[in-house]
């Protein structure tokens, strides 16, 4: 099951053209920047965007273009993230 997000994004060539940050919803809420769009492809009346955000995790988020609509579809421990976690536990 998808999670909706609220995401800007920047809008050049078009509308919509890459995300630029999400909010995930409340409780939680927190922002994210992207940092960086690792992938994108596209799909019968939809688009997803594979980003990293500046927590250093990556994220896929997908855009229904009928609805308007934005998800969060997966998420993935970013390297470091991984590896600094990994460093407490022997701690």
């Amino acid at each position: 099951m998808a999670l909706e997000v609220k995401v800007e994004c920047y809008s050049g060539f078009k509308a919509d053209e890459r995300p630029m940050r999400f909010r995930t919803p409340p409780p939680a809420g927190r922002p994210y920047e992207v940092r960086e769009v690792v992938d994108q492809w596209y799909g019968v009346g939809y688009q997803c965007f594979k980003v990293r955000a500046d927590d250093g995790n990556f994220y896929v988020l997908r855009h229904d273009h009928d609805e308007d609509l934005w998800t969060l579809d997966s998420f993935r421990r970013g390297e470091k993230q991984e590896s600094e976690d990994r460093s407490q536990k022997s701690e």
